[in-house]
């Protein structure tokens, strides 16, 4: 029977993808995601599907119910990842959701942080409620250009609270960055793809 399957490839470097990655991509009719997702698997070019928008995307999945579809999904498709999208738009029936690792999991393993009690988040599209956030005593979030490092830092300090923020760019890849600061050293810039981890002082 086919299947569409979305695909955790892991935070990027393909030291991190789980070792089952390349049996679903060889049982695949089509291989759909953005360039740099497809260029990890340039050996099965015959099969990629560059990543349209997502009215498009849900028109030729149920449009292509004979075809076994995998849908790579950077990290894990399940934290604030397109697994939720797919499950949500055309149920769970034939369709299969592989975890990865995600970039958040990576780098709580980086710094040496237990995940245990961690609250998890993401900025992407969307305003944190900064009140709730910072009452846990950990938090892991993916960022966007709109909330990212420097705005969680002035958001922490109009509050009036003192927490150290992690910020990781390019994880898992040989330039990788994780920069330690608090709300007060924050810095405004441009910070590359990033997740960021805040803790108690």
């Amino acid at each position: 029977m086919a299947m569409i399957t979305v695909l955790g490839i892991g935070p990027g470097d393909q030291e991190y993808m789980l070792q089952g990655t390349h049996k679903y991509l060889a049982q695949a009719d089509v291989v759909i995601g953005s360039s740099r997702q497809l260029a990890i698997f340039s050996d099965m070019a015959e099969k990629h599907m560059k990543l349209p928008r997502l009215a498009e995307l849900k028109d030729y999945l149920e449009a292509n119910p004979q075809k076994n579809i995998v849908l790579l999904a950077s990290g894990d498709p399940l934290l604030y990842g397109i697994g939720t999208w797919v499950k949500n738009q055309l149920g769970s029936q034939n369709i299969k959701i592989v975890p990865g690792i995600s970039s958040v999991q990576y780098m709580f393993h980086q710094l040496q942080i237990s995940m245990n009690d961690c609250y998890l988040t993401s900025s992407h599209g969307r305003t944190p409620d900064f009140d709730f956030l910072l009452k846990h005593p950990k938090v892991g979030m993916v960022t966007d250009k709109v909330i990212g490092p420097y705005e969680i830092g002035q958001e922490i300090k109009k509050r009036g609270l003192h927490r150290i923020i992690y910020v990781g760019e390019k994880l898992s890849y040989p330039d990788e960055q994780i920069t330690k600061y608090d709300e007060q050293t924050i810095e405004n810039r441009d910070y590359e793809m990033n997740v960021v981890i805040i803790t108690n002082a």
